[in-house]
């Protein structure tokens, strides 16, 4: 457990094995990596724990230079851990690299089914006794960080001091089609809002459709941008900042060549950084699975619901509409990171054997401390859903705001981990 040095921070890595299967304690182990941050100042000090749960699914833990935002916040009474999730950064990263050596394309879907919310809090567990005795430890849950807290609270309430949750409070029963018809309405409406703002916009993202339209460009690491895949650029509307970084990324979109006008290498090179699932393939693997629960598969359920609003076809007058955080089988056409993991993604669509994710019973009767921002229109996760589940869970006190986008805990920084550290202690 080597330690090392920032300005401020003290940082020490764990490295530990953990069941693939938690029902197999004793089967295939794969690794779990976690970075411990503690004030310079703290260092020696007996904290409580705080262990942040990432957005996901599908991404390591944020790397930190220094202490900015929440982290500065936490660093003030806790030692911090960030856990890199089963798959992730450094633990036993799941890839278009890696998963060949599972085998063939089924036997790839299967390891991939022990990577969801359920077997996150088991390694957590795993992690938690080695590393603190025992002693129970607070979650901050951002996003999908929060499905798992969720899941943590209906799974493993004892080893919970208290629970956080940012902009991550699933539906404890909806199916991936449910959750996806009440997410086209909010993507149409933070397009409209973007043309609102920039209404230069719309002819900009119309000329850049039509002429992709005409003829795809194939970006330098092989990515074929198509207009589907241009749309999904919408994801970035998402985020407080979205709507600005989107409007400065469509003004330098062409340029004059002897050929006449093209997407500049500019522009190629940062849509191509937006959209490449290289650094992340994980996520596209097992989005839609995070909601799959039971026997019901979720089918390409992004793509399907998609049909059900004929509004979102760029072909129709009008402005070009903007897309958000779906997956659809044409990532794993047109992205030279998932193009091997098809059949794989094909396979876990189709499954229909999910383990159920949450126990209302057991969240009805909740004794943990739970506080949750709910972003008033946020485009990542419903909030109808957020405030339904928020009444099912004994307890959960929630902050409603519209001041936030989805990415309030980064935005928002110390604020939004102050106002829930005073509502899980009845200060506010």
């Amino acid at each position: 457990m080597p330690s090392y040095r920032q300005p401020g921070v003290v940082l020490t890595d764990h490295h530990l094995q953990v069941p693939l299967d938690h029902a197999q304690p004793d089967g295939e182990q794969i690794a779990v990596y976690a970075r411990e941050v503690v004030a310079t100042r703290q260092a020696g000090a007996p904290l409580p724990w705080l262990v942040y749960l990432q957005g996901g699914p599908g991404f390591g833990a944020n790397r930190f230079t220094g202490t900015p935002g929440w982290l500065g916040r936490a660093l003030k009474e806790f030692r911090v851990l960030l856990l890199d999730q089963r798959g992730t950064g450094r633990s036993t990263p799941a890839t278009r690299q890696t998963l060949p050596l599972r085998g063939d394309a089924k036997a790839q879907a299967d390891y991939l089914a022990h990577f969801r919310a359920d077997a996150i809090v088991q390694d957590c567990e795993l992690v938690r006794k080695r590393l603190t005795g025992g002693a129970p430890w607070t979650v901050l849950g951002q996003s999908f960080g929060g499905f798992c807290a969720t899941h943590y609270l209906s799974a493993a309430p004892e080893g919970l001091a208290a629970a956080l949750i940012t902009g991550g409070l699933p539906s404890l029963d909806a199916h991936a089609d449910d959750v996806y018809r009440a997410a086209y309405p909010r993507i149409a409406r933070k397009t409209a809002a973007h043309y609102a703002r920039y209404p230069q916009d719309v002819e900009r993202a119309r000329r850049i459709a039509d002429h992709l339209a005409e003829r795809p460009v194939t970006l330098p690491n092989g990515y074929r941008l198509t207009v589907e895949a241009f749309q999904s650029l919408g994801i970035l509307l998402g985020g407080g900042d979205g709507s600005h970084q989107l409007h400065y990324l469509l003004e330098d979109a062409f340029v004059r060549t002897p050929a006449g006008p093209a997407l500049s290498d500019a522009f190629q090179e940062e849509v191509q950084a937006r959209l490449s699932f290289a650094a992340h393939p994980l996520y596209a693997l097992v989005h839609e699975s995070i909601y799959g629960q039971g026997e019901r598969p979720t089918d390409w359920s992004a793509e399907r619901v998609r049909a059900e609003f004929p509004q979102f076809d760029a072909g129709r007058e009008g402005p070009v509409p903007f897309t958000g955080e779906t997956i659809h089988p044409w990532h794993f056409v047109e992205d030279p990171a998932l193009r091997p993991l098809r059949e794989t993604a094909d396979l876990l669509a189709a499954r229909n054997d999910w383990p159920r994710l949450y126990d209302p019973a057991r969240l009805a009767a909740n004794e943990v401390p739970v506080a949750a921002a709910v972003y008033h229109d946020d485009m990542y996760v419903d909030t109808a859903h957020s405030l339904e589940t928020a009444r099912s869970i004994r307890g959960l006190r929630t902050w409603v705001t519209d001041e936030f986008e989805h990415d309030g805990v980064r935005a928002g920084g110390p604020r939004v981990l102050d106002r829930l550290l005073a509502l899980v202690r009845d200060e506010a």
